[in-house]
């Protein structure tokens, strides 16, 4: 650890946001405090345990920005947080949103899961999140099978199967009382809000139908039916008195782990609960307040108030969402917060000795992997692999790996250049670019890169690393006749056995599993795109925004190919559009 004591004497008793570097100058971690050198000299006195000490130990630096308010250093630490990405700060695990079921607000409106809900503003119906994807869907498939609501994206010009079966009333060609239409909406909304009275009533009627006409499979599908209602909704019943939404909030800490709890309610209804359990740094309450913040960001929507536990503060995280945040003291809500603590101690305490030996594991492979290749350390690691359809329509795909967990926020994809006709050339335009950009954005570098190939792969490798005069360790998967991984190749072209049932050779060929269904599944879906869009996304330069634009001008793939250079330039610039003709000609 370096001696900091001369520069922590300048650092001024005021709010702030501060900012650690490594021996790279990479910016890993980001925080804010109410004291600036209090809280600076916390990380260098005193004994550290768990991610705390690997960050202290990876301090090559230290800045801060004195601001005048703690508010203000907040939204400066999560503005840096979101620029910078440090790999000490809090990461969200799943990196998917909770779905949420929207009713439109449309002339003839429909009802669907829908997960991005920041995608434009309207004024439909949003109810959830639901964190129990199956009975969200099961509930919209429920109401849709119970009322004949729209259910094509766009109106057709004639009726289609729904209409024919009783689903649908053809609003593409019949005419529908508006009436109608409003009892149907007040009644779904009234039952999404936790009033199940009328449709119940309605299926019960239904089921007695189906029973008289001794259509017993349809009663028994009825009968089920009511069966998810008292899952969804009646189970679900929490008498509060309150019909707005709320998250309830509440956390364990322990050991350097932090098991966080959040739980949703919506029109009185516990829609389901939120679990994580994260490694923290120093100032736990810190800690929970940058999840909170990065949960609601992810999410998109934030319910009317939270209630928390009395350590946070409430009236920074208030100033910051810009919702109510309290903290109940009796009653029923003080009991459901006392019931999120509990969950989150049990949840810690059950998974504690798991994620320890876990990460044992990790580590030890780690440190394995760099004693075999006689390198410092293997804390990230970038792969690299490259898909292609018959040696055309090139793509690539990169990986991270840190401590070998996957950080999906770092993969990235990659477009292969037309005149590329075999994997070497792909692989040379795909490390050359990635690593280009590094240099010159000062990117933060891999511990290793590992590659899915043995000399030819690895000797392109160092080209490109040697070029661009980067020092960074190289190792290669090399697999055997039957396509399995046999061995290590290091960057001399040594070989390095490792037994396969060891934790590191199953820690490599899950990155190895990881690389190739990721640049497979980004080449499967440009091709389910279809030929056009195919064509198109092909081309560097031309992401979606471009692509609209070209079809909105010109219509069609073959006006495309037929215009000019100077019609495409405005859309493109030069060299985007001089990149599209060499590709159509590549392709005939």
């Amino acid at each position: 650890m370096k001696d900091f004591k001369e520069k922590l004497a300048l650092v001024p008793n005021k709010p702030g946001s501060y900012q650690m570097r490594d021996k790279d100058g990479i910016i890993i971690y980001v925080g804010k405090a109410k004291n600036l050198k209090n809280r600076l000299k916390s990380y260098f006195t005193g004994t550290h345990t768990g991610k705390t000490l690997m960050l202290v130990e990876n301090i090559d630096d230290f800045e801060y920005i004195v601001t005048s308010s703690e508010l203000e250093s907040l939204i400066l630490e999560i503005t840096l947080i979101k620029k910078y990405n440090p790999k000490y700060n809090i990461l969200l695990k799943d990196d998917k949103t909770y779905p949420y079921i929207e009713f439109t607000n449309e002339e003839y409106p429909r009802l669907r899961i829908v997960r991005n809900t920041k995608r434009k503003k309207n004024k439909n119906y949003l109810y959830g999140p639901y964190p129990n994807v199956t009975a969200a869907r099961k509930t919209v498939n429920m109401i849709n099978r119970i009322y004949p609501l729209r259910k094509c994206e766009k109106m057709p010009k004639k009726t289609c199967l729904y209409y024919h079966i009783g689903e649908c009333l053809g609003y593409c060609s019949e005419k529908i009382d508006k009436s109608v239409i409003y009892e149907m909406k007040k009644e779904i909304i009234s039952f999404l809000k936790g009033d199940s009275s009328v449709i119940e009533h309605k299926i019960k009627e239904e089921m007695d139908k189906a029973s008289q006409v001794l259509n017993y499979e349809r009663a028994l599908e009825l009968k089920n039916m009511l069966d998810d209602i008292n899952i969804t909704l009646k189970k679900q019943k929490i008498d509060l008195n309150k019909n707005y939404n709320f998250d309830l909030i509440n956390y364990y800490n322990d050991n350097n782990y932090l098991s966080i709890q959040i739980f949703f309610v919506r029109d009185g209804l516990l829609c389901g609960r939120h679990k994580e359990i994260i490694q923290t740094i120093n100032n736990v309450e810190e800690n929970v307040l940058e999840y909170i913040i990065k949960f609601y960001d992810k999410t998109g929507i934030l319910p009317k108030e939270l209630y928390v536990s009395e350590e946070m503060d409430k009236d920074l995280l208030s100033e910051y969402l810009g919702v109510k945040v309290t903290t109940p003291y009796r009653g029923k809500l003080k009991s459901l917060l006392d019931l999120a603590y509990e969950n989150a101690k049990q949840n810690l305490e059950n998974e504690e000795e798991t994620i320890e030996k876990d990460e044992n594991k990790r580590l030890s492979a780690a440190r394995l992997l760099a004693t075999l290749l006689h390198i410092p350390k293997v804390e990230r690691i970038e792969s690299f692999d490259n898909s292609h359809l018959f040696g055309t329509y090139y793509v690539g795909g990169m990986v991270v790996f840190d401590n070998f967990l996957p950080n999906k926020n770092e993969y990235r994809k990659y477009k292969i250049e037309t005149d590329v006709k075999d994997d070497i050339g792909a692989m040379r335009e795909v490390l050359y670019r990635r690593y280009y950009k590094v240099l010159m954005e000062n990117l933060k570098k891999p511990d290793l890169i590992v590659l899915d190939g043995g000399k030819a792969q690895i000797t392109i490798c160092k080209e490109i690393i040697d070029s661009l005069k980067l020092q960074i360790p190289i190792v290669g998967l090399v697999k055997d006749e039957h396509h399995r991984t046999s061995h290590l190749l290091d960057s001399d072209y040594n070989e390095i056995s490792i037994p396969e049932d060891s934790n590191l050779f199953l820690y490599l060929a899950k990155i190895q599993e990881e690389v190739h269904r990721y640049a497979i599944t980004y080449h499967r879906n440009i091709k389910s795109k279809g030929a056009l869009v195919s064509m198109l996304d092909m081309v560097p330069g031309i992401g979606e925004k471009r692509r609209k634009e070209l079809l909105k001008k010109f219509g069609s793939l073959k006006k495309i190919k037929e215009a000019p250079l100077e019609e495409l330039e405005p859309i493109l610039g030069k060299d985007v559009a001089l990149n599209l003709l060499n590709y159509f000609k590549e392709s005939e």
